[in-house]
This record gives C-alpha cells, structure tokens and sequence, in this order.
C-alpha cells in the first residue's frame, strides 16, 4: 500500500510542477542566440490602427501623438469612444483621429467595442488590423515592423508589450513589473527558439483583415486577447512573436486601480487554464498539432506569485508527510520543483530584472505573492467573470 501511495503521490507532484518545468525551459531558451533569417524587403499594407477607449482622456492624446507620426497614406486610426462619459471623443478629433461612438450599457467590455470598431471600418477595410490600447505609447517605427511581418507571414503578429512602474513606485509594484517582463518578454523568446507561437497580449496586435472572420471579437470575457490567440491558433493561425515592435504602458499609481487589474487578469488566466486547458491538450495531442500544444503548455504556467505559493506549500506538505510516513520520493520531487522555480528566477532576473528591482529585494518576492493569498482564495469563492476596466491615474 504504502509503495503504491509512494508512486501515485510521486506522479501527481511531477503533473503539478510540469508549469514549473514548462517555465524553466522558455527561461533557459530565452538566452540562446535568436536564430538568423536572410533578410528580405518588408511589404508595408494599408493598415488600420484601432484603440478601444473607455474614459481614457488623461492618457488618449500621448497614444495618438505616438501613433500619428507612423501612419502612411491610406492608413486609418480609429478610437472606439465605448459607454464614456467623459471628453475622450472630443480630445481624439482634436488629434486628428476618426472616433466612433457606441453606447450599450448591457455589453461592456473590450471585446465588444472591438467588434464594434471592426464593423465600423469594413465599409473601407484595410489589408492589416492593429489594437493599440487607449493607454500605451507606440515606439516609433513598430506599426510598420507590425504591419509587414503580418502581412508576410500571414498570421497574427503580436508586439513585445511591457508595463512598467511608474517613477516612484514601491517594491510591490516593481516586483509587478518585473514579472511582467518575464512572462511577456523572456518566456514568449524562449518559445520562439522552438517555432512555437506566443500568447496575444492584448495591445500591439496585428491581424490580416481577411482572419478576422475566423473569431468571435464581441467577447465580455475578461482577458479576451488569451481567447482570441488560442481561437486563432486551433484554426491554423497562431500568433507570430514581434520584439522588434514595441508598446509600453504604466502600471496604476493607486491601489485600487493595480487590485482591479490584477484581480481580471489573474481571475481570468486562471479560469482559462480550468476551462479550456485539459481539452487543448487533448485536441493538440490528438490533432498532432505542436503549435497548439506549445501555446496550451504556455498557458498552463499560472501567474509567477500563485506558481511561487503553490511550489512552497508543496515542498513543505511533502516533507511533513516523509517526516510522518516516511515516503522519499514525493519529497525530493518537491524539492527538485522549487530548485527548478528558485533557479529559473535568478536566472530570470539576471536576464531582465536587474535594471528593475534589487538582489535583495528579489528576496522579498515570496513575501509579495504571501500577501496575493486574498486574491487567490478570492477565485475560489468569488470569481471575477465580467470585464472591467482599472482605473487610470488622473494627470
């Protein structure tokens, strides 16, 4: 008996880590050269920027001055002013920008404003489709590099999209945005070593217009960028990585703006990985289709705070049952898994952390994902499943 709870104990500890050695090796990946590619000429398509915007006249007008200066001839920008009731509309046609208004206090969320946005511009369709968040800055010359690798490639093409702390903030903030360069920095490069796609992030994506048929962009789910990269992968489109391609935002100054965006985006990860994963996997696995499976496994590696909890609660439970039954294997398992975590960070951070916060204030990070325990027990008891937007720090 006790040999049989030793092995099945042992396997389920090794499928509870697998995220941990899924996150290891796109770390790892992440520092082998990027393989060269002969060049060739970049084709820049009619293209049209889209901005879903919802009470955003403190950030509005620095993303349309980021945006105007890389538009062609053709080219079109549109901000979707969607269920505002502040000045966003005025202060975009004083920009220059086209703006559509929509009103519907039943469908809310950026889903809908995007297809609203999609409708809109059909009468005069572009050849590519970009999303720009109301609230990003736009390097210069990234709606081009966006523009040509879609068109070329033919698939969704999605821009390297960092948040940073704002000048100022404290360390929780800082460890935020350190963690956010590790998931959409290091881990989608370390994916592209293998040819496997990336997650869509949300802004700086670009899409042939033709592929929009093959989703549903009136979404209110919340992190509808995650479904909609998944959605375009299973149907033989996945999402092409751009670091070349820039967009950069902020992290919110106050704390009720930080808890409600972090609350969506984790609530919505996470309800993803229950919902859909087990049923990628076994899609991928029976369809043989390795693009799938690697955009699943990326999935399956939670938010690094919850993975750091987990991880720790493991290594602790399994040495309290060596200790009360004697069972090795579990122990070492557990133990080789926060290893594997507790390595994979500091090489993490040795890569892209180290501009960003301290060695030693690394060492607070279990502390920080201690004090995300609420917001973890909170997705059990009381998921947040509609969308809403975080609140903007007024300028």
């Amino acid at each position: 008996m006790m040999v049989f709870l030793n092995w099945l104990l042992s396997a389920l500890l090794i499928v509870i880590f697998l995220p941990v050695l899924v996150l290891f090796l796109q770390v790892v990946l992440a520092y082998l050269p990027a393989r060269s590619k002969p060049s060739s000429p970049l084709l820049r398509p009619r293209v049209a920027v889209l901005v879903p915007a919802h009470n955003e006249s403190s950030v509005i007008t620095a993303t349309l001055n980021s945006l105007l200066p890389q538009l062609r001839e053709g080219d079109r920008l549109l901000v979707v002013a969607d269920n505002c009731t502040d000045d966003t509309a005025v202060l975009v046609r004083a920009a220059g920008a086209e703006v559509a208004e929509r009103s519907n206090e039943q469908q809310r969320g950026k889903g809908y404003a995007l297809d609203f946005g999609v409708r809109y511009l059909a009468a005069d369709a572009p050849e590519v489709l970009i999303i720009v968040d109301a609230d990003c800055q736009v390097r210069e010359g990234s709606i081009d590099c966006l523009a040509s690798r879609c068109i070329q490639s033919g698939r969704p093409t999605q821009a390297l999209y960092l948040m940073h702390a704002p000048q100022g903030s404290g360390l929780k903030v800082r460890i935020a945005e350190f963690a956010w360069c590790v998931k959409n920095l290091l881990r989608p490069t370390g994916w592209v070593r293998l040819g496997w796609p990336c997650q869509l992030m949300g802004s700086g994506m670009a899409f042939v217009w033709r592929d929009l048929a093959l989703i549903d962009l009136a979404s209110g789910h919340i992190v509808e960028d995650l479904k909609m990269g998944l959605d375009f992968c299973r149907n033989g489109k996945p999402p092409l990585f751009c670091p070349d391609a820039n967009v950069s935002s902020y992290f919110p100054r106050s704390e009720e703006g930080l808890s409600s965006q972090r609350t969506r985006w984790e609530h919505g990860h996470l309800g993803v990985i229950l919902s859909d994963a087990p049923k990628l996997l076994v899609e991928s696995l029976g369809r043989r289709n390795w693009k799938l499976l690697g955009m699943t496994l990326d999935l399956l590696v939670p938010p690094l705070a919850l993975l750091t909890l987990v991880a720790v609660a493991l290594f602790v439970l399994a040495w309290l049952l060596f200790g009360l039954s004697g069972l090795l294997a579990p122990a070492m398992i557990a133990t080789v898994g926060v290893a594997m975590l507790g390595s994979t960070i500091l090489l993490a951070w040795s890569r892209c952390g180290r501009e960003i916060i301290s060695f030693m204030s690394l060492l607070y990070a279990p502390f920080y994902a201690a004090k995300k325990i609420p917001l973890y027990l909170g997705f059990l008891l009381k998921r947040q499943v509609d969308w809403v937007r975080s609140k903007r720090d007024e300028h």
